[in-house]
């Protein structure tokens, strides 16, 4: 052992007994020592504030039935130059900091710092069962601007990521259900997704009984009716504007809320504009009776008072409500299925703000796989810590 002050580092040099027998790697029979692959160096936990680095020479074993065989390097992974500890310490640090930052505190450059969050990846991924979950949520993720998305599908049971592809398209959501056979593709219940064409039509493709399986999400649903009660403020504020009225004015984002979100030291005015005769406190009246749809348990209820509801936006003489009612009258077949499923995809909104995080904390992402693994690695519910494969003490004996 070597303690170099100057440079803050303990070098450690680790050698075996004489006379030992080694493991096979591939028959698990021991036999003599055949010799020692090249020093391989491994960083470990810090000792005493100090950087600390292991050098060993892996034994290899000649076995007569497989050939010379290197053993399973019991200080880290093949392919890694920390030990098992140190690259544990790292994906614990990694959940919490950016790469930035762990590089800083460890004085490792950034690709040894990513290379452990790849590694581990690719290690929970290999680990976990191939198996489609039973519910599904189906929703996309910005990765850039200029209309740049990701697909990502989650299991609604564990709160997990399942797949990430590049873009949004059919084809996205085609590349995961092609990994599973038409048995497999059977045992899924239920898949929640708002109302973009190429999920709807990927789904139908695969799963079997989709028209009574795809549930429209509660909240991408009511944003049709809300985005309505926008554009009817937006054309009434001008008019009124017009005449010298500005009654509308600076009001966008009380009439977003709903109800029991409105903060109290707002509530008095957002009565008071709600008591007005306006075309958007109508708009907001039949956006706020809306909302009581997904109150019902049972699918014949729902259609039922939708088709009231239905009769109402559709009769306001307001266009926007008018245009968003007409929209949701065509997907009604898959919005009444949350009676018999009850899923959303608030998980799917849940994990996209974690993944927002992820992305602010890292400053972006310019590289898509970086991306998709960073997603992964934070939201995939992986086992993402190395292993030794056998028991050190299980992999050597006296001769």
């Amino acid at each position: 052992m070597i303690v170099d002050t100057e440079l803050n580092q303990i070098d450690i040099w680790v050698d075996h007994e004489k006379n030992i027998q080694v493991m096979c790697p591939e028959c698990e029979k021991f036999y003599s020592v055949y010799d020692h692959s090249p020093e391989r160096v491994y960083q470990h936990l810090n000792v005493c504030q100090m950087k600390t680095f292991i050098h060993v020479r892996l034994l290899r074993v000649n076995c007569p039935v497989h050939g010379v065989k290197q053993i399973y390097s019991e200080f880290g992974e093949n392919g890694s130059d920390m030990t098992y500890e140190f690259e544990k310490l790292i994906i614990d640090i990694s959940k919490e900091c950016s790469i930035e930052s762990i590089g800083r505190l460890y004085s490792i450059r950034w690709d040894r710092c990513w290379n452990v969050v790849d590694r581990a990846v690719k290690r929970g991924q290999a680990r976990k069962e191939h198996a489609i979950p039973t519910r599904l949520g189906v929703d996309e993720k910005s990765f850039a601007r200029g209309h740049k998305y990701e697909t990502i599908v989650t299991n609604i049971d564990k709160g997990t990521v399942e797949y990430v592809a590049d873009d949004r398209e059919q084809e996205s959501l085609e590349a995961y259900y092609k990994q599973f056979n038409k048995e497999e593709l059977k045992s899924v219940e239920a898949v929640a997704m708002d109302m973009w064409d190429p999920f709807i039509a990927a789904t139908k493709k695969y799963i079997p009984d989709a028209h009574k399986k795809i549930v429209f999400d509660k909240f991408h649903t009511v944003g049709y009716v809300t985005k309505a009660v926008d554009k009817t403020r937006i054309a009434e504020h001008k008019a009124l504007n017009e005449s010298g009225d500005q009654t509308l004015k600076g009001t966008k984002y009380i009439w977003l809320w709903n109800e029991e979100n409105v903060p109290e030291w707002r509530k008095e005015y957002y009565y008071a504009l709600k008591a007005l005769d306006l075309k958007t406190s109508k708009a907001c009246a039949i956006k706020d009776n809306f909302r009581h749809l997904w109150d019902y348990k049972y699918e014949a209820c729902m259609r039922k008072y939708f088709d009231k509801w239905y009769f109402w936006a559709t009769h306001s003489q307001i266009a926007p409500m008018i245009k968003a009612a007409k929209t949701l009258k065509v997907h009604i077949d898959n919005i009444v299925t949350y009676a018999k499923h009850r899923i959303t995809n608030a998980l799917g909104e849940s994990i996209n703000a974690k993944i927002e995080k992820v992305k602010r904390m890292a400053c972006g992402f310019r590289n898509r796989q970086h991306y998709r693994s960073a997603i992964y690695f934070h939201c995939g519910g992986l086992d993402l810590y190395p292993y030794p494969p056998v028991k050190p003490c299980l992999r050597y004996r006296l001769a």
